[in-house]
């Protein structure tokens, strides 16, 4: 699978697209008030990356297991310091919603922390390249 972000920023405009194997799909995200660059800084969009990866997985393997799911909630907090240092301190919490027994729930959230991509790229740590 293969996955893209481009952004196009100039005075007052903001253009978002994200790509999945060619399916392209515009995100809303407004200009910052000065009209340069996103409204949303990188990590809230890094936190909302990890909420989404969860819910998204929950609903996948809950599928899966043939577990009905009808709602999930996650939270995601981190820390960022100064200009240039990397995040810490992330953690999260979720909540689903489901007639399931709560034994079958709890398993599903363990082994979808296990399984979900977005959480092992940043545990494992990986390598971002500026190219031309």
């Amino acid at each position: 699978m293969k996955l893209s972000a481009r952004i196009q920023s100039t005075l007052n405009q903001h253009d978002v697209v994200v790509q999945t194997n060619g399916a392209a799909k515009t995100v809303q995200i407004a200009p910052k008030p000065s009209g340069y660059g996103s409204a949303v800084n990188g990590g809230e969009l890094l936190l909302l990356a990890l909420a989404t990866c969860f819910c998204n997985d929950i609903y996948r393997e809950a599928a899966k297991r043939n577990l009905t799911v009808s709602g999930v909630e996650v939270e995601v907090t981190g820390e960022f310091g100064a200009d240039g240092e990397p995040g810490s301190n992330f953690t999260y919490k979720t909540r689903v919603t489901s007639d399931e027994p709560a034994d079958d729930i709890a398993e599903l959230i363990r082994h979808t922390d296990q399984i979900a991509e977005v959480h092992n790229t940043l545990r494992k740590g990986l390598s971002v390249t500026l190219t031309d």
